[in-house]
């Protein structure tokens, strides 16, 4: 069974989760889905990044330890995942002592390499607490973090130990005309050789007067004992989340895809790789940057004010609903815009008038004409056309053309689309009044079951629910997850015995006030 290791970011551990945090780990969670459908062994990594000079004043700031701050944050991050359907593997927390232990092992792995790798080194720079980093002249604006225009830069003067980050430039500039997947979508990857062609300067790996933080393994030659700079201890989630550095880790590393915001992929496609490649250990398969989503043109941001209930807008239509419209309104490579009055147009087209209607009809006149058993009848035509929109969907979904969820479901959707106009053109309830028409009848129905059957195979990875009650209506066999989305073709619904119920999309009530904040 192949192995399929996939991560995403782990999030900061400094407020609630918001709509872009929904969009990655739904994104992360079709594409665990649809592997699995596909019989690959996978694991899905999220998590929770706590360490860092953040959570520190965040936590000082509410009068309670950073663990005790960091516990309960987590914690409200994984109720969301749960109603949302997330179905990770594991969830790590950069506080678990395994990962202490990893990240240290790493360094020492990198300082024992290449001992030149790690210096000491006096510096005096602006550094952005929101972005956990040292900017560069071209990241500030008027003064500010061009990402968090809110707060104000602090210019911080220490001695750290750095990395020589330098080094790898030749190395990196390789990579990616080497393997020019590595990093996708190719926007993200020119921004990169952007950045590499001005040339990379070594960065700090540990930071002085900081308590909340991975200690540091190498000593200052003045004795100081240091923090772990935050991103030298994030980035290794994704290898201490296999055991490392225990033995059989390499059963899972190196990942096959981590899935970021294109706003961190100079730590992913430039530090990570360099640090991996600085401990002679293998990189990951391939990073994956997606955009950002925007609620009226703004990005959303929690210092800046520009935020959403996301319970709440789980509430509304509920998880299902809330997957689909998110991943078919904003692509998976660039940014998009969420709007209630879009999202209720979406769904209302999509899920309540178009899948939804396709089904509770279909199912009701197998029921009204053979007794609710579908009869076996040859495959029309008619259904020829939806061969080409199934390899679609598998070029959207399967990483060939890059990751691109929302073409999976443009797919589908046209798959709908023409079963719904294959009814209105054949009129089934029409030709059920003359009884010579039988045969016709029986083709006519058994082509609607059977397209309604692969569609609700297609759209399982992103509706798990919703299209398992659709399954058991049409009295499928098992489960929808436990189908072979790449077996469609043997997919036969003769003899299953529909039940229709209650409809699983119902059109929206009369539009209210919008929950966003």
């Amino acid at each position: 069974m192949p192995r399929f290791y996939l991560t995403t970011a782990i999030d900061y551990a400094n407020g609630d989760p918001h709509l872009g945090h929904a969009l990655e780990k739904i994104g992360a969670d079709v594409i665990a889905r649809y592997r699995r459908q596909c019989g690959d062994d996978v694991h899905l990594l999220i998590g929770m990044d706590e360490h860092g000079q953040k959570v520190q004043q965040t936590a000082a700031k509410d009068g309670v330890a950073p663990q005790a701050f960091t516990d309960e944050i987590a914690a409200r991050f994984q109720a969301i995942w749960s109603k949302l359907g997330i179905s990770y593997d594991q969830f790590i927390r950069t506080t678990e002592s395994h990962h202490k232990t990893g990240v240290q092992a790493l360094i020492r792995m990198i300082a024992e390499r290449n001992p030149d790798d790690f210096y000491e080194r006096s510096y005096t720079g602006m550094y952005c607490v929101g972005c956990e980093a040292f900017k560069q002249d071209a990241d500030i604006v008027e003064g500010k973090c061009v990402l968090h225009p809110t707060r104000t830069l602090e210019e911080v003067e220490e001695r750290n130990w750095f990395f020589r980050l330098s080094k790898y430039q030749g190395f990196l500039q390789n990579l990616l005309a080497t393997n020019p997947s590595f990093i996708e979508p190719e926007s993200r990857r020119n921004e990169i050789l952007g950045l590499l062609a001005q040339g990379l300067d070594d960065i700090s790996a540990s930071r002085a007067r900081l308590d909340w933080a991975v200690p540091f393994p190498l000593v200052l030659s003045n004795g100081e004992t240091q923090g772990t700079y935050v991103w030298f201890d994030a980035l290794p989630n994704y290898l201490t989340g296999t055991g490392f550095p225990d033995a059989g880790y390499e059963a899972r590393w190196p990942a096959d895809l981590h899935i970021i915001g294109k706003d961190i992929t100079r730590f992913h496609v430039v530090i990570w790789p360099a640090m991996l490649e600085a401990a002679g250990l293998p990189l990951p398969k391939q990073v994956w940057a997606h955009g950002f989503v925007q609620l009226g043109g703004e990005r959303f941001s929690k210092s800046a004010g520009v935020k959403l209930d996301l319970g709440e807008a789980i509430d509304r239509y509920g998880a299902d609903a809330f997957r689909y419209v998110l991943l078919r309104e904003v692509p998976f490579d660039s940014d998009g815009n969420f709007s209630w009055e879009r999202f209720e147009e979406r769904y209302t087209s999509d899920l309540a008038n178009a899948f939804g209607n396709l089904a509770s009809r279909a199912i009701a006149m197998v029921e009204k004409y053979f007794d609710g058993v579908v009869p076996a009848a040859a495959r029309p035509d008619a259904e020829l056309d939806d061969d080409a929109d199934v390899a679609a969907y598998h070029a959207g979904m399967n990483g060939s053309r890059g990751w691109l969820l929302h073409e999976g479901l443009a797919a589908v959707s046209r798959m709908t689309a023409r079963a719904n106009e294959y009814t209105a053109a054949t009129t089934p309830w029409a030709v059920a009044k003359e009884a010579a028409r039988t045969a016709e009848l029986e083709q006519i129905l058994a082509s609607l079951i059977r397209r309604i059957a692969r569609q609700t195979v297609l759209l399982a990875p992103f509706m798990p629910t919703k299209v398992e009650a659709v399954w058991t209506q049409l009295g499928a066999p098992g489960t929808v997850a436990a189908q072979r989305i790449d077996a469609l073709a043997e997919l036969e619904p003769a003899g299953w015995r529909v039940q229709k119920g209650e409809g699983v999309f119902p059109r929206p009530a009369p539009p209210t006030a919008p929950p966003a904040k």
